[in-house]
């Protein structure tokens, strides 16, 4: 999500956040027993984003109870990964991929991108965030809130108050300060546009953009460049020297900046224009062709279980979906709950999501 996403996902986060240390031992995701059974394999790959994280003990004791070897391939931001999915989806690099957000599932789905399969504990998951309930090819696993992170210290240095509105975001006082991801290979890029879909309607959006673009806005590949090395507020935005106190992430993205800094400070050095979201979710699904769909099963239902979904937030930074899921107090302390961010149908994203990235880029980019 959180990615980061959240971003998505929203929710975020992979400069920072703690390594796996696993490694994707083949583009296949496994090998088969000598009978050629698929469902044989005592390894299990996913295929993710490059924001996918978990605590070592928490997966180690998934692979311990379920006998899998779990190896994580990361495939880069989310648009990204999701495209190349596609496109090897009659030669999977493995059994499950996780982090399709709202904004791209239709795509996937149309594709084939996935196969049938309703995870254990799915009863558990929020009403609100299913889809697909007659097929069930894909299994939600968190959701999170695009918005811009400001950068504090600047604003405060330059006694000018922080954006909270779309419309903030174009006015002359914050000219040249933004920086936002590419729409067409980023998924909180494209949420980012979409909010402004939602915001200003079919007719509205584009002149928008108009004034964004006069305003300065700064438009680069993916979120790990925009928030670690462009955005001036992030540990490694300011390792990297960034100079853009403004930038597209997600209202999870705060307490990354506590977590990991040492000493941890009282309040978090970022903070989020809460009139600038965009609802992220996030899900999962077993590969169409997977080599391992018995255990590609397995590690779905790991992914919405009581351990994977309480673990999630501090990991990846993002909102976990399972109704019993338990939020930790530094999260909750540094995080900031959006209320009333921007939604869209997905059928609208859908029918409309190509030809406004396709606008998107003649506008922004040419």
């Amino acid at each position: 999500m959180n990615s980061v996403s959240t971003t998505t996902k929203k929710v975020t986060v992979t400069a920072v956040a703690v390594a796996l240390g696993l490694v994707a031992l083949s583009a296949c995701g496994g090998s088969s027993d000598s009978s050629g059974d698929k469902t044989a394999s005592k390894s299990v790959t996913l295929v993710s984003h490059d924001s996918f994280n978990v605590s070592k003990d928490v997966l180690k004791a998934f692979e311990k109870s379920s006998g899998y070897k779990v190896n994580v391939l990361k495939d880069g931001d989310a648009g990204a990964a999701v495209n190349k999915a596609i496109l090897s989806k009659d030669n999977p690099q493995g059994d499950v991929f996780f982090g399709v957000d709202n904004t791209l599932l239709s795509r996937a789905l149309d594709n084939g991108l996935f196969q049938s399969y309703e995870a254990k504990g799915s009863d558990q998951v929020m009403s609100q965030f299913r889809v697909d309930q007659d097929k069930h090819r894909v299994t939600p696993v968190d959701s999170g809130d695009i918005c811009v992170n400001y950068d504090k210290k600047y604003f405060a240095d330059k006694k000018l108050a922080p954006p909270k509105s779309f419309e903030d975001l174009a006015k002359p006082a914050y000219k040249n300060l933004l920086v936002t991801e590419n729409a067409a290979t980023s998924s909180p890029g494209l949420g980012f546009v979409l909010g402004t879909a939602a915001k200003y309607g079919d007719d509205g959006w584009q002149g928008y953009w108009k004034k964004l673009k006069a305003n300065g806005v700064k438009v680069v590949d993916g979120w790990e460049q925009a928030y670690n090395e462009e955005f001036s507020g992030s540990a490694g935005g300011k390792k990297a020297k960034g100079e853009r106190p403004l930038v597209v992430s997600y209202a999870s993205s705060p307490p990354v900046e506590v977590l990991y800094a040492k000493p941890q400070p009282k309040e978090a050095p970022t903070g989020v224009a809460t009139g600038t979201c965009f609802r992220q979710v996030e899900y999962a699904g077993l590969l169409s062709n997977a080599k391992n769909e018995k255990g590609g099963k397995a590690l779905l239902d790991f992914l919405i279980s009581t351990e994977f979904q309480d673990d999630m937030p501090l990991n990846m930074f993002v909102n976990p979906v399972r109704k019993t899921a338990e939020l930790p107090e530094l999260f909750v302390k540094h995080g900031v709950k959006i209320d009333h961010p921007e939604t869209m149908e997905p059928g609208k994203i859908a029918d409309n999501r190509d030809q406004w990235v396709k606008s998107w880029t003649s506008l922004v980019l040419k």
